[in-house]
């Protein structure tokens, strides 16, 4: 359905993907919008500041500058455009980044044009109201009950708009007010004139309070957060602000809600993910400390034997430690896409067998029988070549650690539709619904009889997993306990 709008919405699409641009394009005009376009983010800050546009897509990745500085750039000198950002992987970081910076919403790749429009549709709906909230802003008004008992466009407006907003005067009396103020604090019901320090939380009265209390020009903004259900599942923070008069004297305070329970879960994650960190790094240090300090102690009187064993132990998890830091670095640059590609057609065939040929050693020292598959005259895919040698390094690494003696690993190419299909088989220790439900979690290690004396850092597959959605690939996962496991990976041909 096109759009019924006098004017046309105007939006600028800013990705370096050339068919994904042209396609978007044409798909807006038919919808009735004015669509430009950038081929990468300096074109696009420069085009964006030059016009007034009403929205913008932007894509989180592409080679000359992130996303997110793409954003802020855009909403530094065009702060009312509504801008999106466009990505095939959504990372928690991402999230909380590019709504810090004024992101309206996230559009993942790929997105049909269905998605695509009820986004833009609600976006340029968001962008009309801030142009009217910005208007109705510039009005001088001198008394604010006079504003809020009109029936005025003003009251739709603020009505309409998902944050909570309280608006009272310098006696403390209810001036204005919109339903979601009644939903965040669990309000049946409020009257216009009424004195609202007994209805709002203490944090919010004391805040209001100090703005009262300032004197005249002197008053400033404040906020503050609340855990409103005291267990984490209504977080809100509270900004109030003064509303002056022309003469710079106190009129009101206007009070706006917002409700942050997803982002401090987010940040919640984020400090889960810090100590689970520090454990796994905390138990190898001890060990080697403990190992070291035996040695060092000339009252144990240890044999050369002992020491050497200690040694070989300490060296066992510092080695194992500074695979787990690699790890982890990896996983921080391909989150802040920052490490450098080449992208380059790679043969998926001569690269697996030069990763089964790397790999003769442990499958001969376990007498694995690998059995490869492969369709001829497959296309070429457009990778890096390193990425996705780590990506089948570690699958066919994996199925050779946690196989059986004598064991079997099948490995099978083949092209469907515009995708190479992958699948790496194994006759294995297979795992267990729990675990197979956490296998792509950091620091997640299947434990088992089986599992305990194989080395790792729970970061592998992890990774494997961030490398293919950079691709805007898919990996799955079937397992049966003590049967074997099967990873399929889909990477596109173009």
């Amino acid at each position: 359905m096109k759009l019924l709008t006098v004017q046309k919405p105007h939006v600028l699409i800013i990705d370096d993907e050339k068919g994904l641009r042209i396609g978007t394009k044409r798909l807006l005009e038919t919808e009735g919008y004015i669509a430009e376009i950038a081929e990468n983010g300096t074109d696009g800050i420069k085009l964006a500041s030059s016009k007034e546009f009403d929205l913008a897509i932007i894509d989180l990745k592409m080679p000359d500058m992130n996303g997110i500085d793409v954003l802020k750039e855009i909403k530094r000198v065009k702060p009312n455009t509504v801008c999106f950002i466009a990505t095939a992987y959504a990372s928690y970081n991402s999230a909380i980044e590019s709504a810090k910076f004024g992101a309206y919403n996230y559009i993942p790749k790929p997105f049909t044009p269905e998605e695509l429009l009820n986004q833009l549709k609600k976006g340029y709906e968001n962008r009309l109201l801030i142009l009217e909230a910005e208007r109705l802003k510039k009005e001088k008004e001198e008394n604010l009950l006079e504003i809020a008992n009109e029936k005025s466009r003003s009251k739709t407006i603020i009505n309409s708009i998902e944050e909570g907003v309280l608006v009272i005067n310098k006696t403390g009396e209810l001036v204005l007010f919109n339903p979601a103020v009644l939903n965040y604090l669990d309000i049946n019901e409020l009257f216009i004139g009424d004195e609202i320090f007994e209805i709002l939380p203490k944090e919010i009265n004391e805040i209001i309070k100090k703005i009262l209390a300032a004197p005249n020009g002197k008053a400033k903004t404040y906020a503050t957060q609340i855990d409103l259900t005291k267990n984490k599942e209504l977080i809100i923070e509270a900004k109030c602000s003064p509303v002056l008069h022309s003469d710079k004297t106190l009129a009101g305070i206007v009070t706006v809600i917002r409700n942050i329970t997803e982002i401090k879960k987010v940040e919640i994650l984020k400090s889960q993910f810090v100590s689970m960190v520090a454990h796994e790094l905390k138990a190898p240090l001890a060990a080697v400390s403990g190992f070291l300090s035996m040695i060092l102690n000339e009252d144990l009187n240890l044999d050369e034997n002992k020491k050497k064993e200690f040694l070989e132990r300490s060296y066992k998890r510092l080695n194992n430690l500074n695979l787990m830091i690699n790890d982890l670095l990896d996983i921080s640059s391909i989150e802040l896409n920052q490490i450098h590609r080449e992208i380059e057609d790679v043969d998926i065939i001569e690269l697996l067998q030069n990763v089964i040929q790397m790999l003769e050693v442990e499958i001969q020292n376990k007498k694995i029988k690998v059995d490869f598959c492969k369709k001829e005259n497959l296309p070429l895919i457009k990778i890096d070549y390193d990425d996705i040698q780590r990506v089948f390094t570690n699958l066919l690494s994996n199925a050779i650690k946690y196989n059986k003696e004598f064991g079997n690993i099948d490995i099978s190419v083949e092209q469907k539709g515009t995708f190479i299909i992958i699948k790496i088989s194994d006759s294995g220790i297979g795992m267990k619904p729990k675990e197979l439900k956490n296998i792509f979690n950091e620091f997640y290690r299947a434990k088992n009889e089986y599992t305990k004396s194989v080395n790792g850092t729970g970061l592998g597959l992890s990774i494997v997993k961030r490398i293919i959605d950079n691709y805007s690939g898919k990996i799955e996962v079937t397992s049966e306990y003590n049967l074997g496991s099967e990873f399929t990976i889909y990477l596109p041909v173009k």
